[in-house]
């Protein structure tokens, strides 16, 4: 072998380790392309570690601006409040944990294994928005007309208050047919490869934590709201949320009946 060959296959088993070494320790936080030399050139190399710490602030952007505008909790803490207007401050502080965690893992299991449940079930997304939308303009309804008929357990029934936690405080109220249907879009939209599950795992699990988060302040803190604007601004707080949780509902039923119909043959 020549000497030119010699110094050829030299220099590129140089540029190798280099390369290997940029991969595993990048030595700029730059997310400009990084310059490699090699024979008298430069092969300019991405930051991987710089890039994928982006991408997953970026997921866990697209999470929590997708997922917080539906679940809503500022709008759904009143309602919250005057569904455990009988419970001891304690008592309360421990439901809104226990929704919390409850809608934690409902947002988290749609993103997931949503799309495989519905296929499993053989189930379609705007069947589920029509269903779980007149399930959440009943509530509406309901609370609309009176307050007052809202489903508030007796101090001797504490499992009936237990099972608040999940129906109907956390399903429909917080995480609805809207927020699961857009958990489902959110995972479906993924690719799913090892490398998409390196980045996009990790940005998932953090904006669905941040948006259980922001259901634990404003239910645990509901009260504190209640005394800020007194009875008569709580009830009109309310209706007004009713309002709004009918319209929601209403429509989700027509964003489903929309996609069912144009599923119609012409």
């Amino acid at each position: 072998m020549d000497v030119s060959k010699q110094g050829h296959w030299a220099s590129l088993a140089s540029l190798c380790d280099r390369i290997l070494l940029e991969q595993i320790y990048p030595c700029s936080g730059s997310r400009t392309l990084r310059a490699v030399p090699y024979d008298g050139g430069e092969i300019r190399l991405p930051p991987p570690m710089t890039a994928d710490l982006g991408q997953i602030v970026e997921g866990v952007l697209l999470v929590f601006v997708a997922l917080f505008p539906i679940v809503n909790p500022l709008g759904g803490a009143p309602i919250f409040l005057a569904m455990t207007s009988h419970f001891e401050q304690a008592e309360r502080a421990s439901l809104a944990w226990a929704v919390t965690v409850n809608a934690f893992v409902l947002l988290l299991a749609s993103v997931a294994t949503g799309t495989y449940v519905l296929e499993f079930f053989g189930l379609s997304v705007p069947v589920v928005q029509v269903g779980g939308g007149l399930v959440v303009s009943t509530l509406g309804w309901r609370l609309l007309q009176d307050p007052s008929a809202l489903d508030r357990p007796s101090p001797e029934t504490a499992p009936q208050r237990r099972n608040l936690a999940f129906y109907p405080l956390t399903m429909p109220l917080t995480v609805g047919p809207g927020s699961i249907s857009v958990a489902m879009t959110i995972g479906a939209n993924h690719p799913h490869s090892v490398g998409s599950l390196l980045i996009n795992g990790p940005a998932i699990l953090i904006g669905v934590t941040l948006v259980a988060a922001t259901v634990f302040v404003a239910y645990r803190y509901a009260d504190r709201l209640s005394r800020m604007v007194g009875e008569t601004g709580m009830n009109v707080l309310l209706r007004l949320t009713a309002f709004i949780l009918l319209c929601i509902g209403v429509q989700i039923v027509w964003n489903g009946a929309s996609a069912l119909l144009r599923t119609l043959p012409g």
